[in-house]
């Protein structure tokens, strides 16, 4: 039975290999934005397929914005991923700008409810006293890169729900609440695969990888304000450790 097992293995689709291929090309800068793509018949060539197989992961590209086609004339480089620093100060719109893309946050829902385990733990409260849980997504230029949820202790941050509803930004709703300042205390970064409604949300399929980071944001005084969780779709950013 063992010898048999690799065989029952699933194997990642052809079309989607090279699609994984041609996204690390322009991810590496082999290719720019408005760059175009070698033709479909040199990307057979170059990967032993038929050119369904190649427009298969060609369309997979597009879907996803990386790529646009032109009838008549071939396949273009729409983006390159953003580059976002992760560091001891993370802050989403300055991230943007200073890549130069334009930053946007869309509410999808605030609602206050009781803390989880996970939650209470890295917030140091209680486990099922008052939170509140911000989720959101973040656009750059336009495209989505990133879905978050961001968590907030109530008894510590008077108002947090109201001013996350008047303003996107969490570094304002902070402010509004007391909050001058903030820095990141810890990051941890897990590879994920899409589920269907993160998909829909980042223009994506399921199963398409995600980088997932989780993360403690502390006060000045080192008591934890903001748990946060934030999937990135895997070719659209690229995160970068500042030390």
């Amino acid at each position: 039975m063992s010898d048999m097992a690799p065989m029952n293995r699933k194997r990642t689709p052809v079309w989607q290999a090279i699609a994984t291929a041609l996204r690390a090309d322009i991810s590496e800068g082999r290719y720019q934005p408005g760059d175009q793509l070698p033709t479909e018949v040199q990307l057979a060539a170059r990967f032993g397929v038929n050119r369904h197989t190649v427009r298969h992961a060609l369309s997979h590209l597009v879907e996803g914005g990386l790529v646009r086609t032109r009838r008549g004339s071939g396949a273009f480089v729409a983006s390159t991923p953003t580059d976002y620093p992760i560091g001891e100060r993370v802050r989403f719109h300055e991230n943007l700008l200073a890549a130069g893309r334009r930053p946007e946050k869309r509410v999808l829902d605030v609602d206050c409810r009781a803390a989880t385990s996970g939650e209470a733990r890295a917030l140091e409260i209680d486990e099922g006293v008052p939170v509140c849980a911000y989720h959101g997504l973040s656009l750059a230029d336009g495209a989505p890169i990133a879905l978050f949820e961001s968590v907030f202790p109530l008894d510590r941050l008077e108002g947090i729900d109201r001013h996350l509803t008047e303003t996107s930004s969490v570094t304002e709703a902070l402010a509004r609440a007391g909050v001058a300042d903030y820095t990141r205390a810890s990051t941890r970064l897990t590879a994920v695969l899409a589920d269907v409604t993160q998909a829909l949300h980042l223009h994506l399929r399921e199963g398409d990888p995600l980088l997932r980071s989780t993360s403690v944001n502390v006060d000045a005084t080192g008591q934890p304000v903001e748990y946060g969780r934030t999937w990135f779709a895997g070719d659209r950013v690229t995160l970068t450790l500042e030390v």
